[in-house]
């Protein structure tokens, strides 16, 4: 399998990529870096955020979505790098010392968001996780915030079910991926443990092809896993990068997967890019946040 790093640049903990087909533009961030990046063409534009930043989507208003240690930003994509400009949507989690992570937008355009404990010191160096404080919300176009889960210690992994029936999400600090079914309501019933732990590392962020498999980026584990419906490992896809953090599908045909990854202690060369592999299988479409 042939990979690419799609730029140059190397993030200390690149995450959150999301593909949006409209554009044809790759949106991603550096959470330790507090950068918000976008790539269209060849062309890399970089936002330089006040705050650690776990996600970077763009809304269907024609600006985007950040999620920053101290709430949900709009932020104008016209605004410079060095001075973008930030509206304030929602504090979707209140709780003093957490921060945001993993983020996605569900087929309704809906923002959910997974929170834990800040682990990112001031010069963006790893702090002890000692409590399990996190919890997931969703957010509606008008900045409604519903609680919907207390407790995670490192939320990792945000997928649907293509009948919208089914959540996958992920607790790294159990390396476990579950499932929950979602009510009618909007609510999650019970987690079910659906795969996990694993010997190739931990569980991070995670893409859903057409086939309802589930494309796992291992955190130490330099792969990704393909699971099946049922849970059970498909393919193992060996990476030339020690901390691969997250996945996404995109290009014309949606069978580009781009794949972000973090800096590591074993310094290799491409710790930090964002690789791209072609496949043989397409993807599913990122939806925009709806407000």
């Amino acid at each position: 399998m042939t990979w690419t790093a799609v730029t140059g640049h190397r993030a200390q903990l690149g995450e959150g990529p999301f593909w949006d087909a409209p554009t044809q533009a790759l949106y991603w961030v550096d959470i330790a870096g507090r950068q918000a990046l976008r790539l269209i063409g060849a062309n890399v534009q970089i936002w330089q955020m006040p705050e650690h930043v776990s996600a970077f989507i763009p809304c269907e208003s024609g600006d985007a979505l950040v999620t920053l240690s101290s709430g949900v930003y709009r932020l104008d994509l016209d605004s410079p790098g060095l001075e973008p400009r930030l509206t304030l949507l929602c504090v979707a989690d209140p709780q003093p010392g957490n921060r945001a992570n993993e983020a996605r937008c569900d087929a309704q355009g809906r923002l959910w968001l997974g929170t834990m404990q800040n682990n990112i010191g001031a010069q963006g160096e790893d702090l002890p996780i000692e409590r399990r404080s996190g919890g997931l919300f969703r957010i509606d176009g008008d900045g409604r915030v519903t609680p919907l889960l207390r407790g995670l210690g490192i939320p990792n992994t945000l997928l649907w079910s293509a009948d919208s029936t089914r959540l996958y999400f992920g607790d790294s600090l159990d390396g476990t991926l579950y499932r929950h079914f979602i009510r009618t309501d909007g609510g999650l019933e019970p987690a079910q443990a659906w795969f996990g732990p694993h010997r190739r590392g931990g569980p991070d962020g995670s893409a859903m092809d057409a086939q309802g498999y589930l494309w796992n980026a291992r955190w130490d584990g330099s792969c990704l896993l393909r699971l099946a419906p049922d849970g059970s490992v498909d393919r193992v896809i060996e990476l030339p990068i020690s901390r691969p953090t997250s996945c996404v599908f995109g290009g014309k045909d949606l069978k580009t997967l781009y794949i972000t990854s973090a800096a590591s202690p074993l310094k290799h060369p491409l710790d930090g890019a964002v690789l791209a592999i072609a496949l043989d299988v397409p993807g599913t479409l990122c939806t925009r946040f709806s407000g």
